[in-house]
């Protein structure tokens, strides 16, 4: 469960979903675009989609690079079991 909730995670951060933040008072909010990261999602010899921040991320040596989760996922990868 708590890889799910990660992935989630990550896709959200990843699509560039723009966030809320108020300051004190309700009536003034402003929109905040959340950064896309650079770095590429890993697609790894056996087809595991690996995005940044993930657990064997940095170890990824061989692999192909994807500029979204969604993309590599697209293209046959999966997503990890941990």
């Amino acid at each position: 469960m708590k890889s799910i909730i990660l992935v989630l995670m990550m896709v959200f951060s990843l699509s560039g979903f723009a966030q809320t933040k108020s300051n004190d008072a309700p009536a003034k909010t402003e929109v905040v675009q959340t950064k896309v990261a650079e770095a590429p999602v890993k697609k790894s010899k056996t087809g595991i989609c690996h995005a940044p921040g993930s657990t064997y991320y940095a170890r990824t040596t061989h692999f192909t690079p994807f500029k979204t989760l969604d993309d590599c996922l697209k293209s046959g990868g999966r997503l990890p079991k941990r």
